[in-house]
Protein backbone atom coordinates (compact mmCIF):
# COMPACT_ATOMS: atom_id res chain seq x y z
CA UNK A 1 0.00 0.00 0.00
CA UNK A 2 0.99 3.76 -1.01
CA UNK A 3 2.52 5.78 2.18
CA UNK A 4 -0.04 8.14 1.56
CA UNK A 5 -2.79 5.76 2.51
CA UNK A 6 -1.01 4.93 5.41
CA UNK A 7 -1.25 8.33 6.82
CA UNK A 8 -4.74 8.74 5.87
CA UNK A 9 -7.42 7.53 8.11
CA UNK A 10 -10.97 6.49 6.43
CA UNK A 11 -12.89 9.55 5.36
CA UNK A 12 -16.84 9.06 4.77
CA UNK A 13 -17.63 9.37 1.41
CA UNK A 14 -19.44 12.63 1.65
CA UNK A 15 -17.18 14.53 3.59
CA UNK A 16 -16.75 16.97 0.91
CA UNK A 17 -14.40 19.58 3.09
CA UNK A 18 -11.93 16.72 4.15
CA UNK A 19 -11.74 15.80 0.79
CA UNK A 20 -10.50 18.56 -0.51
CA UNK A 21 -7.80 18.87 2.33
CA UNK A 22 -6.44 14.96 1.38
CA UNK A 23 -6.75 15.93 -2.31
CA UNK A 24 -4.40 18.85 -1.72
CA UNK A 25 -1.20 16.85 -1.58
CA UNK A 26 -1.61 15.21 -5.27
CA UNK A 27 -1.67 18.56 -6.86
CA UNK A 28 2.00 18.96 -7.66
CA UNK A 29 2.74 17.97 -11.35
CA UNK A 30 6.45 16.70 -11.58
CA UNK A 31 8.02 18.64 -14.35
CA UNK A 32 9.96 15.76 -16.27
CA UNK A 33 6.58 13.45 -16.41
CA UNK A 34 4.90 16.40 -17.94
CA UNK A 35 7.15 17.05 -20.62
CA UNK A 36 7.09 13.40 -21.43
CA UNK A 37 3.39 13.43 -21.40
CA UNK A 38 3.47 16.19 -24.02
CA UNK A 39 6.29 14.36 -26.28
CA UNK A 40 4.45 10.75 -26.36
CA UNK A 41 1.20 12.86 -27.17
CA UNK A 42 2.61 15.58 -29.80
CA UNK A 43 5.29 13.54 -31.52
CA UNK A 44 2.54 10.42 -32.28
CA UNK A 45 -0.15 13.00 -33.51
CA UNK A 46 2.61 14.54 -35.99
CA UNK A 47 3.72 11.18 -36.82
CA UNK A 48 -0.04 10.06 -37.80
CA UNK A 49 -0.90 12.85 -39.62
CA UNK A 50 1.87 13.39 -41.47
CA UNK A 51 1.85 9.80 -42.57
CA UNK A 52 -2.08 10.50 -43.37
CA UNK A 53 -0.73 13.29 -45.54
CA UNK A 54 1.96 11.71 -47.50
CA UNK A 55 -0.05 8.75 -48.44
CA UNK A 56 -3.09 10.65 -49.78
CA UNK A 57 -0.60 12.85 -51.64
CA UNK A 58 0.73 9.86 -53.39
CA UNK A 59 -2.44 8.59 -54.64
CA UNK A 60 -2.86 5.88 -51.92
CA UNK A 61 -6.22 6.67 -49.54
CA UNK A 62 -5.90 3.65 -47.76
CA UNK A 63 -3.47 5.87 -45.92
CA UNK A 64 -6.93 7.64 -44.44
CA UNK A 65 -7.17 4.93 -42.11
CA UNK A 66 -4.00 6.81 -40.26
CA UNK A 67 -6.85 9.32 -39.27
CA UNK A 68 -8.27 7.31 -36.53
CA UNK A 69 -4.69 7.34 -34.36
CA UNK A 70 -4.08 10.72 -35.01
CA UNK A 71 -8.00 11.75 -34.05
CA UNK A 72 -6.75 9.88 -30.50
CA UNK A 73 -3.65 11.91 -30.08
CA UNK A 74 -5.45 15.03 -31.15
CA UNK A 75 -8.15 14.24 -28.54
CA UNK A 76 -4.84 13.87 -26.02
CA UNK A 77 -3.28 16.58 -26.61
CA UNK A 78 -6.83 18.65 -25.89
CA UNK A 79 -6.54 17.12 -22.32
CA UNK A 80 -3.09 18.16 -22.10
CA UNK A 81 -4.50 21.94 -22.85
CA UNK A 82 -7.32 21.24 -20.63
CA UNK A 83 -5.07 20.88 -17.82
CA UNK A 84 -2.83 23.95 -18.90
CA UNK A 85 -6.23 25.80 -18.34
CA UNK A 86 -6.36 25.06 -14.63
CA UNK A 87 -2.55 25.65 -14.37
CA UNK A 88 -2.24 21.68 -13.40
CA UNK A 89 0.95 20.44 -15.97
CA UNK A 90 3.38 22.31 -15.27
CA UNK A 91 2.33 24.47 -12.53
CA UNK A 92 4.19 27.19 -14.00
CA UNK A 93 1.45 29.62 -15.60
CA UNK A 94 3.53 31.36 -18.15
CA UNK A 95 4.45 27.29 -19.43
CA UNK A 96 1.11 26.37 -19.22
CA UNK A 97 -0.35 29.27 -20.70
CA UNK A 98 1.86 29.01 -23.80
CA UNK A 99 1.58 25.49 -24.36
CA UNK A 100 -2.37 25.55 -24.07
CA UNK A 101 -2.08 28.38 -26.97
CA UNK A 102 0.23 26.36 -29.34
CA UNK A 103 -2.02 23.32 -28.39
CA UNK A 104 -5.23 25.69 -28.94
CA UNK A 105 -4.00 26.29 -32.56
CA UNK A 106 -4.30 22.37 -33.46
CA UNK A 107 -7.47 21.88 -31.56
CA UNK A 108 -9.34 24.71 -32.82
CA UNK A 109 -9.49 25.99 -29.59
CA UNK A 110 -8.67 29.43 -28.43
CA UNK A 111 -7.05 29.06 -25.18
CA UNK A 112 -7.46 31.96 -23.26
CA UNK A 113 -11.54 32.35 -24.67
CA UNK A 114 -12.26 28.31 -23.54
CA UNK A 115 -9.97 28.83 -20.11
CA UNK A 116 -12.25 31.19 -18.88
CA UNK A 117 -15.26 29.67 -20.03
CA UNK A 118 -14.48 26.28 -18.62
CA UNK A 119 -13.79 27.89 -15.44
CA UNK A 120 -17.13 29.43 -15.23
CA UNK A 121 -18.42 25.56 -15.53
CA UNK A 122 -15.76 24.42 -12.77
CA UNK A 123 -17.60 27.20 -10.57
CA UNK A 124 -21.08 26.97 -11.49
CA UNK A 125 -21.54 22.97 -12.62
CA UNK A 126 -25.05 21.40 -10.82
CA UNK A 127 -25.90 25.01 -9.85
CA UNK A 128 -29.06 25.16 -12.00
CA UNK A 129 -29.65 28.80 -11.77
CA UNK A 130 -26.19 29.29 -13.37
CA UNK A 131 -26.43 27.04 -16.58
CA UNK A 132 -25.38 28.21 -19.69
CA UNK A 133 -21.52 29.02 -20.05
CA UNK A 134 -19.45 25.93 -20.81
CA UNK A 135 -22.11 23.19 -20.23
CA UNK A 136 -24.42 20.98 -21.71
CA UNK A 137 -28.03 22.48 -21.58
CA UNK A 138 -30.24 20.52 -19.56
CA UNK A 139 -33.89 21.42 -19.00
CA UNK A 140 -35.86 20.62 -16.23
CA UNK A 141 -39.22 18.84 -16.54
CA UNK A 142 -41.15 21.82 -15.73
CA UNK A 143 -39.26 23.88 -17.76
CA UNK A 144 -39.49 21.62 -20.38
CA UNK A 145 -43.33 21.55 -20.56
CA UNK A 146 -43.31 25.15 -19.87
CA UNK A 147 -42.19 25.76 -23.25
CA UNK A 148 -43.87 26.54 -26.46
CA UNK A 149 -43.45 23.49 -29.06
CA UNK A 150 -41.72 25.19 -31.63
CA UNK A 151 -38.96 25.57 -28.89
CA UNK A 152 -39.75 21.66 -27.42
CA UNK A 153 -38.87 20.75 -31.00
CA UNK A 154 -35.55 22.51 -31.32
CA UNK A 155 -34.74 20.93 -27.84
CA UNK A 156 -35.05 17.32 -28.35
CA UNK A 157 -33.19 18.22 -32.32
CA UNK A 158 -30.35 19.53 -30.13
CA UNK A 159 -30.08 16.56 -27.82
CA UNK A 160 -30.68 14.13 -30.60
CA UNK A 161 -27.55 12.05 -31.27
CA UNK A 162 -26.60 13.23 -34.32
CA UNK A 163 -27.12 16.55 -33.41
CA UNK A 164 -25.02 16.43 -30.40
CA UNK A 165 -22.30 14.21 -31.76
CA UNK A 166 -22.17 14.89 -35.44
CA UNK A 167 -23.12 18.25 -36.20
CA UNK A 168 -22.40 19.47 -32.56
CA UNK A 169 -18.75 18.94 -32.99
CA UNK A 170 -18.37 20.19 -36.38
CA UNK A 171 -20.13 23.51 -34.95
CA UNK A 172 -18.36 24.18 -32.36
CA UNK A 173 -14.66 23.35 -33.06
CA UNK A 174 -14.91 24.68 -37.00
CA UNK A 175 -17.26 27.56 -36.60
CA UNK A 176 -18.70 28.79 -32.94
CA UNK A 177 -14.73 29.38 -31.48
CA UNK A 178 -13.76 31.22 -34.51
CA UNK A 179 -15.57 34.10 -32.24
CA UNK A 180 -15.74 34.96 -28.04
CA UNK A 181 -19.91 34.07 -28.42
CA UNK A 182 -21.14 34.45 -24.99
CA UNK A 183 -18.59 36.72 -24.02
CA UNK A 184 -18.22 39.14 -26.58
CA UNK A 185 -18.65 42.35 -24.36
CA UNK A 186 -15.93 40.79 -21.00
CA UNK A 187 -12.89 42.99 -22.34
CA UNK A 188 -10.56 42.51 -24.72
CA UNK A 189 -8.73 39.20 -24.04
CA UNK A 190 -11.33 36.87 -25.61
CA UNK A 191 -11.27 38.49 -28.89
CA UNK A 192 -7.41 38.55 -28.76
CA UNK A 193 -7.06 34.73 -28.20
CA UNK A 194 -9.98 33.87 -30.74
CA UNK A 195 -8.68 35.94 -33.18
CA UNK A 196 -4.95 35.17 -32.86
CA UNK A 197 -5.83 31.28 -33.23
CA UNK A 198 -7.99 31.93 -36.28
CA UNK A 199 -4.90 33.88 -37.71
CA UNK A 200 -2.68 31.45 -36.30
CA UNK A 201 -4.96 28.09 -37.47
CA UNK A 202 -5.17 30.18 -41.57
CA UNK A 203 -1.22 30.19 -41.88
CA UNK A 204 -0.81 26.94 -40.71
CA UNK A 205 -3.52 25.68 -42.88
CA UNK A 206 -2.31 27.84 -46.52
CA UNK A 207 1.10 26.40 -45.64
CA UNK A 208 -0.05 23.16 -45.71
CA UNK A 209 -2.33 23.50 -48.57
CA UNK A 210 0.90 24.99 -50.16
CA UNK A 211 2.68 21.94 -49.72
CA UNK A 212 -0.06 19.28 -50.55
CA UNK A 213 -2.45 20.51 -52.15
CA UNK A 214 -6.25 21.56 -51.02
CA UNK A 215 -7.83 18.07 -51.43
CA UNK A 216 -5.30 16.28 -49.47
CA UNK A 217 -5.62 19.37 -46.85
CA UNK A 218 -9.40 18.60 -46.56
CA UNK A 219 -9.53 14.51 -46.94
CA UNK A 220 -6.71 14.71 -43.53
CA UNK A 221 -7.34 17.52 -41.38
CA UNK A 222 -11.67 17.38 -41.52
CA UNK A 223 -11.84 14.18 -40.32
CA UNK A 224 -8.86 14.45 -37.80
CA UNK A 225 -10.41 17.33 -36.51
CA UNK A 226 -14.09 15.76 -36.20
CA UNK A 227 -13.56 12.39 -35.17
CA UNK A 228 -11.52 14.23 -32.04
CA UNK A 229 -14.35 17.14 -31.65
CA UNK A 230 -17.05 14.46 -31.38
CA UNK A 231 -14.73 11.73 -29.04
CA UNK A 232 -14.44 15.25 -26.63
CA UNK A 233 -17.89 16.39 -26.85
CA UNK A 234 -18.99 12.58 -25.91
CA UNK A 235 -16.85 12.63 -22.84
CA UNK A 236 -17.77 15.61 -21.75
CA UNK A 237 -21.53 15.11 -22.19
CA UNK A 238 -21.59 11.52 -20.06
CA UNK A 239 -19.39 12.70 -17.26
CA UNK A 240 -22.22 15.16 -16.44
CA UNK A 241 -25.36 13.46 -18.19
CA UNK A 242 -25.94 10.42 -16.35
CA UNK A 243 -28.67 9.92 -14.35
CA UNK A 244 -27.29 10.10 -10.73
CA UNK A 245 -25.84 13.25 -11.27
CA UNK A 246 -26.46 16.14 -9.08
CA UNK A 247 -28.23 19.49 -9.77
CA UNK A 248 -29.67 21.95 -6.97
CA UNK A 249 -30.95 25.52 -6.87
CA UNK A 250 -27.94 28.49 -5.40
CA UNK A 251 -29.56 28.69 -2.15
CA UNK A 252 -29.08 24.56 -1.62
CA UNK A 253 -25.72 24.54 -4.06
CA UNK A 254 -22.76 23.87 -2.33
CA UNK A 255 -19.01 23.51 -4.83
CA UNK A 256 -17.76 20.86 -3.16
CA UNK A 257 -20.81 18.36 -2.94
CA UNK A 258 -21.99 19.35 -6.81
CA UNK A 259 -18.14 18.90 -7.94
CA UNK A 260 -18.36 15.32 -6.05
CA UNK A 261 -21.49 14.05 -7.00
CA UNK A 262 -22.34 15.89 -10.46
CA UNK A 263 -19.05 14.39 -12.36
CA UNK A 264 -18.95 11.04 -13.27
CA UNK A 265 -16.68 8.56 -12.65
CA UNK A 266 -16.37 7.27 -16.36
CA UNK A 267 -14.45 3.65 -16.06
CA UNK A 268 -12.92 3.26 -19.49
CA UNK A 269 -10.36 0.69 -20.63
CA UNK A 270 -7.18 1.30 -19.16
CA UNK A 271 -6.28 2.09 -23.28
CA UNK A 272 -8.95 4.58 -23.50
CA UNK A 273 -7.92 5.63 -20.12
CA UNK A 274 -4.60 6.91 -21.24
CA UNK A 275 -5.74 8.54 -24.33
CA UNK A 276 -8.61 10.29 -22.88
CA UNK A 277 -6.05 11.78 -20.20
CA UNK A 278 -7.93 9.98 -16.97
CA UNK A 279 -10.50 12.39 -17.80
CA UNK A 280 -12.97 9.57 -16.52
CA UNK A 281 -11.64 10.33 -13.20
CA UNK A 282 -13.97 13.77 -12.97
CA UNK A 283 -15.39 13.83 -10.00
CA UNK A 284 -11.71 13.84 -8.58
CA UNK A 285 -10.96 16.48 -11.48
CA UNK A 286 -13.76 18.78 -10.76
CA UNK A 287 -13.63 18.61 -6.61
CA UNK A 288 -9.27 19.60 -7.55
CA UNK A 289 -8.81 20.96 -10.53
CA UNK A 290 -5.28 21.25 -10.28
CA UNK A 291 -4.39 17.93 -9.74
CA UNK A 292 -2.69 16.70 -12.92
CA UNK A 293 -4.38 14.53 -15.18
CA UNK A 294 -1.38 11.55 -14.99
CA UNK A 295 -2.01 11.63 -10.97
CA UNK A 296 -5.91 11.09 -10.76
CA UNK A 297 -5.33 7.57 -10.75
CA UNK A 298 -3.22 8.06 -8.05
CA UNK A 299 -6.02 9.20 -6.18
CA UNK A 300 -7.94 6.25 -6.60
CA UNK A 301 -5.36 3.89 -5.72
CA UNK A 302 -4.80 5.49 -2.06
CA UNK A 303 -8.64 5.96 -1.76
CA UNK A 304 -10.75 3.12 -3.54
CA UNK A 305 -13.93 4.67 -2.05
CA UNK A 306 -14.10 7.02 -4.37
CA UNK A 307 -13.93 4.64 -7.00
CA UNK A 308 -17.51 4.06 -6.83
CA UNK A 309 -19.07 7.24 -6.68
CA UNK A 310 -20.67 8.36 -9.82
CA UNK A 311 -18.77 5.11 -11.73
CA UNK A 312 -20.31 4.34 -15.05
CA UNK A 313 -18.83 1.59 -17.43
CA UNK A 314 -18.42 1.99 -21.17
CA UNK A 315 -21.48 0.28 -21.77
CA UNK A 316 -23.81 2.21 -19.17
CA UNK A 317 -22.33 5.78 -20.76
CA UNK A 318 -24.59 4.52 -23.83
CA UNK A 319 -27.53 4.26 -21.87
CA UNK A 320 -26.83 7.72 -20.67
CA UNK A 321 -27.57 9.35 -23.99
CA UNK A 322 -31.59 9.13 -23.78
CA UNK A 323 -31.32 11.02 -20.53
CA UNK A 324 -32.19 14.58 -20.94
CA UNK A 325 -34.54 16.31 -18.60
CA UNK A 326 -34.06 16.94 -15.04
CA UNK A 327 -36.74 15.90 -12.61
CA UNK A 328 -36.77 18.28 -9.58
CA UNK A 329 -38.18 15.88 -7.13
CA UNK A 330 -36.87 12.38 -7.99
CA UNK A 331 -33.58 14.26 -8.35
CA UNK A 332 -32.46 12.29 -11.64
CA UNK A 333 -31.81 12.47 -15.02
CA UNK A 334 -34.70 11.05 -17.17
CA UNK A 335 -35.70 10.52 -20.90
CA UNK A 336 -38.36 12.35 -22.54
CA UNK A 337 -41.09 8.80 -22.37
CA UNK A 338 -40.11 8.71 -18.10
CA UNK A 339 -40.45 12.44 -17.69
CA UNK A 340 -43.69 12.37 -19.41
CA UNK A 341 -44.58 9.99 -17.12
CA UNK A 342 -43.31 11.52 -14.22
CA UNK A 343 -45.31 15.40 -15.32
CA UNK A 344 -48.36 12.97 -15.15
CA UNK A 345 -48.18 12.09 -12.19
CA UNK A 346 -47.07 14.88 -10.56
Amino acid sequence: MNATAHAIAPVAEDDTGAWLKILSKYRQPRFGRSTFELLVTVLPFAAFSAAAYVSVFLGYPIGLILVLPAAAFLLRLFMIQHDCGHGSFFARRRLDNWTGRVLGVLTLTPYDYWRRAHAAHHASAGNLDERGIGDITTLTIDEYQALPWSRRLAYRLYRHPLVMFGIGPAWLFLFKQRLPFGMMKSGSLPWISTMATNLAVAILAALMIWAIGLVPFLLVHLPIVLIAGAAGVWLFYVQHQFEETHWSKTEEWQFPEAALHGASHYDLPLALRWLTGNIGIHHVHHLSSRIPYYRLPEVLRDHPELAGIGRITLWQSIQCVKLVLWDEKSRKLLSFRDAAKAAKTS
